[in-house]
C-alpha cells in the first residue's frame, strides 16, 4: 500500500482558535488554551494518522509584531514551521482582522498550498461568509480551498483531514503510528502549570512568566514534582505568591489536578517562585528555557 505523510504548520493571527483546532485534529489535548491571546510561545506537534498516510501538525504562536526578545522567537518558530512544511493550514475566524500585509505577500511568494480555515462560523451567517471567503481568495494567491469550520461545536473538522491529504507527498510514517506528538512528559507539566497562571492572573502577569521543571521524581506510589515559576520582577513574585501564600498554593491545587489525570498517578506538586530580572529580553535566558537554539 502507498503512504503519504507530510507537515501542516497551522498559522494564524492570535485568538482565532488555532490551539483549539490542532487539539481536535489529534484528538489529544496537546496546545493549552486560554482566553487571552499569545498563550503559545513553541510549536506543538500533533501527530494524526490513518491508514496510508501520517499527518504531522505544527501548531506555532500567533502572528504577532515582536515588541521584546521573546516575540522574537516566538516568530522564529513560525518560521522554521513554514520551512519544513508540506502544506500551510491559514486559519482566520469571521471577526478576525488580518492587517499584516508582509506576511500575506509572504504566504503568496513561496511554493506551498494553503488551505484556509474560517473557524467560528456558528458567529456568522452564509451571505457573510460566501464575502469573507471571496476576499481570501483575492488576497492569498496560493489558495487550495477554503473550509469553513466551528472549532468550538466541532463542526466540519474532519473535513480538513480529507482535504489535507492529496497534498501529502509519498513517504513512510515520520514518526511511530503510537506517537502523538514528539514534545516530553515536562513539556506538557510546565504548560499546565502556565495554563493555570494564564487563568489565574491578569495584565502583565501571565506573559512575564516561565514555568521550568527543575525536578521529576518517580515513585513506587507517587511522582514528586518541583516546578520553579519564573517572573521578572519583585513586585510579580507577589501577585503570584499571594496574601500568606494563597495564589500560589490555588495554582498548585489546580495544577496538580491536571497534571495527576495526564500522569493517571498520584502526584507531589511543589512549586516554587523566583525572579529573573527583564528574562523576555535576556538571550541567554532565553536560551535556558528553551527559546534559542
Amino acid at each position: 500500500m502507498t503512504h503519504y505523510s507530510g507537515f501542516v504548520n497551522i498559522i494564524g493571527n492570535p485568538n482565532v482558535g488555532k490551539s483549539t483546532l490542532m487539539n481536535l485534529l489529534v484528538g489529544e489535548t496537546l496546545s493549552i488554551i486560554t482566553p487571552k491571546a499569545q498563550t503559545t510561545r513553541r510549536s506543538i506537534r500533533g501527530v494524526v494518522n490513518g491508514d496510508d498516510f501520517q499527518i504531522v501538525f505544527t501548531d506555532t504562536p500567533g502572528i504577532l509584531k515582536p515588541n521584546y526578545l521573546l516575540q522574537e522567537n516566538m516568530m522564529k518558530f513560525v518560521n522554521t514551521a513554514m520551512e519544513d512544511a508540506d502544506v500551510i493550514l491559514f486559519v482566520t475566524d469571521v471577526n478576525d482582522k488580518f492587517e499584516n500585509e508582509e506576511f500575506i505577500e509572504r504566504l503568496n511568494s513561496q511554493e506551498k498550498p494553503v488551505v484556509l480555515i474560517i473557524n467560528k462560523i456558528d458567529l456568522s451567517n452564509q451571505e457573510k461568509l460566501e464575502a469573507l471567503a471571496d476576499k481570501w481568495k483575492t488576497r492569498l494567491t496560493k489558495l487550495q480551498g477554503i473550509i469553513p469550520v466551528s472549532a468550538l461545536a466541532k463542526f466540519n473538522v474532519e473535513s480538513i483531514l480529507l482535504s489535507l491529504k492529496k497534498f501529502l507527498p509519498e513517504s513512510p510514517p515520520y514518526f511511530p503510528k503510537e506517537e502523538l506528538t514528539d514534545l516530553s512528559q515536562r513539556f506538557f507539566i510546565s504548560e499546565m502549570i502556565r495554563e493555570k497562571v494564564f487563568n489565574n492572573y491578569q495584565k502583565e502577569i501571565p506573559y512575564s512568566t516561565e514555568i521550568i521543571i527543575e525536578s521529576f521524581k518517580e515513585e513506587e506510589d507517587i511522582t514528586k514534582i518541583r516546578a520553579i515559576i519564573y517572573v521578572e520582577r519583585e513586585s510579580q513574585k507577589a501577585m503570584i505568591l499571594g496574601h500568606k501564600g494563597s495564589a500560589i498554593k490555588n495554582i498548585g491545587i489546580q495544577s496538580r489536578k491536571d497534571i495527576e489525570k495526564f500522569l493517571d498517578k498520584k502526584v507531589f506538586l511543589e512549586t516554587i517562585v523566583k525572579v529573573k530580572e527583564d528574562w523576555r529580553n535576556n538571550k541567554n535566558l532565553l536560551k535556558e528555557f528553551g527559546y534559542e537554539e
